[in-house]
């Protein structure tokens, strides 16, 4: 299988059971969607950004079909103006490149730096996908099992 076998090992060890589907490289949302039109989930897209700062940094994870209003979650989080983060910052947080953003790079973040937002919609899914913290394939797991994955993860997330 294709991406992080440290993520695939934590999953297993958390009895998360998944799908996988390898594609090409899709390292935008209309590329992936290409992919996605037979796989019965909700895909997400996920932006890294940090503060004006650059001390904070978040990941928004956000239905793929949507926009978010930054402007909402400055005025929201009150760090002042957001920005993507630079390829540096991701990283160095998440251990991912561009194009492969996934929740799933927590698995690096050590110190529980990135704080998660999360599209309250999602919610209603019984579904979800994700890169393995790789463009090259998508897995899909229950999204009680995503939850799971995000409190093992010890970052803090809310719902927006």
């Amino acid at each position: 299988m294709r991406g992080d076998k440290q993520l695939y090992k934590i999953l297993n060890d958390l009895e998360i059971s998944f799908d996988y589907h390898e594609h090409p490289p899709a390292p935008t949302i209309e590329e992936a969607a290409k992919y996605w039109k037979d796989l019965d989930a909700a895909h997400c897209k996920n932006l890294f950004f940090r503060n004006h700062k650059g001390n904070r940094h978040y990941l928004v994870i956000i239905d793929y079909k949507s926009q978010l209003a930054i402007k909402e979650l400055e005025q929201k989080l009150k760090q002042g103006k957001l920005s993507f983060s630079s390829e540096k910052r991701l990283k160095k947080y998440l251990n991912l490149t561009p194009g492969s953003v996934s929740p799933f790079g927590l698995i690096n973040d050590i110190d529980n730096h990135v704080y998660i937002f999360i599209d309250k919609k999602l919610k209603n899914s019984s579904t979800i996908s994700f890169h393995p913290n790789i463009n090259t394939a998508s897995i899909i797991l229950k999204y009680s099992d995503f939850i799971k994955f995000l409190d093992y993860s010890g970052n803090n997330y809310e719902f927006f």
